[in-house]
């Protein structure tokens, strides 16, 4: 629909405004007076030719290859453009005085009209071709994005799900008291994750309660060894943020970062500033990591972001001394 409002507007300023100021260029008064129908038939052949050109689309023939239909139109204009270089003259013209030098210019006028025509048509057309599949290449990949993305949310979800199924077994194996609050715990993450984490975006405050009823849900399975640290401030909650972007990096530091006969420290922390959103996390690493299966949850949420904030995140990750450490930084405004 744009394209046609854009082939419009084109056509009624080569219509109303640049065909006329190239006519005026010639000598008009003396054509109206002297060869009023000759006149009448250049203008009608010039805007004739002006929208066959259109109609025809040749660039876009050239890009198809179809060579031959392009060629054959081309030749066609060119011979009509002949033929109608001898209508304005009859045979006395040729038989009285009529200055030869005239004839000349005039069929020079007919020719020069045929090609600003035709440059004009064909760059237009040109331009609007290529401008076309640009829009078109821009929505393939955005369509190609959008598609990853999906793929990767679906990837993280049967993650999620599987932990936190985990530690519901272990609640209601043991006949904890905690089983029923943890049950209703993850039935609030569950509605998040089918409700807002089909969202492309939502509120960075809707996403931190997310992550507070996880580390909450994950708590209950916790002793006394395990401390947790997650703190969040900001100056606007209401900034958007694609969801599920940290889960990833809290997950790693339940799954490898807790103990139950050892005093550990889990630290989540959260800063909304200034358009940009600090997250920070770090564990002590009582349980080594398989390289594959962390490798690909950390690779999982570096290539959504790639897609969603291009050259407009950071994300550093360190493993030193036992401790593994999160820094990631997002422009979201």
């Amino acid at each position: 629909m744009k394209f046609v409002k854009i082939k419009t507007y084109i056509d009624l300023l080569f219509c109303l405004v640049i065909l006329p100021l190239i006519i005026t260029l010639a000598p008009v008064e003396k054509w109206i007076e002297h060869r009023p129908f000759f006149f009448i038939s250049l203008v009608a052949y010039l805007y004739l030719l002006y929208f066959v050109y259109r109609k025809a689309q040749l660039p876009l023939l050239f890009m198809q290859h179809k060579f031959m239909q392009a060629i054959s139109l081309i030749v066609i204009l060119i011979l009509l453009t002949h033929l109608f270089t001898f209508l304005p003259f009859n045979k006395t013209d040729y038989i009285s005085d009529t200055s030869e030098m005239r004839k000349h210019m005039l069929i020079q006028t007919i020719w020069f009209f045929f090609l600003i025509v035709t440059s004009f048509s064909i760059s237009i057309e040109l331009i609007i071709e290529l401008f076309r599949q640009a829009v078109v290449k821009k929505e393939m990949e955005m369509e190609k994005s959008k598609a990853e993305l999906a793929l990767y949310k679906a990837q993280i979800n049967p993650h999620f799900l599987f932990n936190t199924l985990n530690t519901l077994y272990g609640l209601v194996l043991t006949k904890s008291d905690k089983a029923e609050s943890a049950l209703m715990k993850f039935s609030n993450t569950l509605k998040y994750m089918y409700m807002q984490g089909s969202s492309e975006f939502l509120s960075i405050g809707e996403e931190i309660d997310y992550i507070q009823q996880y580390i909450e849900l994950q708590t209950l399975r916790l002793n006394h060894h395990t401390h947790i640290e997650f703190h969040h401030e900001g100056d606007d909650y209401s900034l958007s943020i694609a969801p599920m972007i940290f889960i990833t990096f809290v997950e790693n530091c339940f799954k490898y970062g807790v103990s139950s006969d050892s005093d550990c420290t889990i630290a989540i922390h959260i800063l909304v500033k200034q358009g940009h959103v600090y997250f920070s996390t770090k564990n002590r690493i009582i349980k080594h990591p398989d390289k594959q299966t962390s490798k690909f949850g950390i690779q999982n949420c570096r290539q959504r972001l790639n897609l969603l904030y291009p050259n407009r995140y950071d994300l550093q990750i360190s493993e030193q001394n036992n401790t593994f450490k999160v820094n990631l930084n997002i422009q979201l405004a």
